[in-house]
């Protein structure tokens, strides 16, 4: 073998611009389905290459007896709320982003430029903040003056669902409920894991009563998730860090289902992320309840992941990355243009795709 031959063998160190895509502003869903779960569904087969066309309903029919389902149970909460700033009682809308400690939380605020450290943020008559620091990432940290149930209790009452930046419309009523899947639990995230919202209570039961495993882990989803790539070399993007819990029965399952030759099959990239950040050593998963700032980008060796049910997702995204990393890139990229070729509806409340 040649020199020239031996440099070929190794793999293609992939550039931001290679996921890159057009999509029409039109494909972008605004609204989820009038009913939960009357979605599409494209199955990517990695196999023999090609890619098919459903309803999101049959993805049952792609799910096998000895597989095991894993899905992310964190639960968005209302986190944008409204603040008038004192001296001025000019509006400045807050975005909550994780709690520091039992007063203080990291949010984003919006005019930024008019929100300094000192300024007092009241949200009501016997509820404000102060803003005590700045964040590296433009943000600010705040104090509030009441206990965190007090705060929380007005939090969920009076904010409003945090919904992502490309869904161009104010959040409604309804978002509280269809911006939340139906095995949301655990109280933490900013942004839905939109694989699960396809999700409906009766397709679990049907999964079920097929004999497949499904078992909950719990990634508190940032908004880090949304923030672009800004670097055409990979390497030198780093992932906002997320929380993330592997209860020891969804562990023990998976390993017990990875033992016997069954599939893992993830529900969402923020599951992806989890189960892919919990190994300690060789490739049982292990039980965990830590922070993960791991990117999984091509070429990537999954230890854990068999097969994704997921979304569409935006160009030169973190997540896009992954799908790739998963699916293979061309086949991949293919299945996008053929995507928006067939006028699939794009990212949260978009149709869906499931990696087999």
């Amino acid at each position: 073998m040649t020199k020239f031959e031996i440099f070929n063998t190794q793999p293609k160190a992939f550039r931001l611009s290679d996921f890159d895509f057009e999509l029409p502003e039109e494909r972008i869903a605004q609204y989820p389905s009038d009913q939960r779960g009357e979605d599409r569904l494209m199955v990517v087969d990695r196999k023999k290459g090609t890619f098919s066309h459903h309803m999101f309903k049959d993805v049952v029919n792609f799910l096998k007896p000895s597989d095991c389902l894993v899905y992310n149970n964190t639960k968005v909460f209302p986190a944008r709320l409204f603040a008038s700033k004192d001296k001025t009682d000019s509006e400045v809308e807050v975005f909550l982003l994780r709690s520091l400690e039992d007063q203080i939380w990291e949010v984003l605020v919006k005019p930024a430029r008019k929100v300094r450290i000192g300024n007092k943020l009241r949200f009501t008559d016997k509820i404000y903040a102060d803003v005590i620091d700045n964040t590296i990432s433009g943000g600010r940290v705040i104090r509030h003056n009441c206990s965190k149930a007090t705060f929380m209790k007005y939090v969920m009452a009076s904010g409003k669902s945090p919904l992502p930046p490309y869904i161009k419309r104010e959040s409604e009523d309804m978002d509280k409920v269809r911006y939340q899947t139906v095995f949301a639990k655990e109280l933490g995230a900013v942004a839905a894991p939109t694989a699960g919202l396809h999700f409906t209570q009766d397709l679990m039961e049907k999964i079920e009563k097929k004999g497949i495993k499904a078992d909950a882990i719990t990634l508190h989803i940032g908004l880090g998730t949304f923030r672009p790539v800004q670097v055409e070399d990979l390497r030198r993007h780093q992932m906002d860090s997320e929380f993330f819990k592997i209860p020891k029965k969804t562990a023990g399952d998976i390993n017990a289902t990875k033992q016997s030759g069954g599939r893992i099959v993830a529900v969402g990239t923020s599951t992806v992320r989890a189960l892919e950040s919990s190994l300690i050593s060789g490739k049982d998963v292990n039980p965990k309840n830590t922070w993960t700032d791991k990117f999984i980008y091509p070429p990537y060796d999954f230890q854990v992941v068999d097969a994704l049910v997921t979304n569409f997702h935006q160009p030169k995204s973190t997540l896009i990355m992954m799908i790739c990393a998963l699916g293979g890139h061309d086949l991949i990229m293919e299945a996008y243009a053929e995507a928006v070729k067939e006028k699939y509806n794009f990212f949260s409340y978009g149709d869906a795709m499931m990696i087999i």
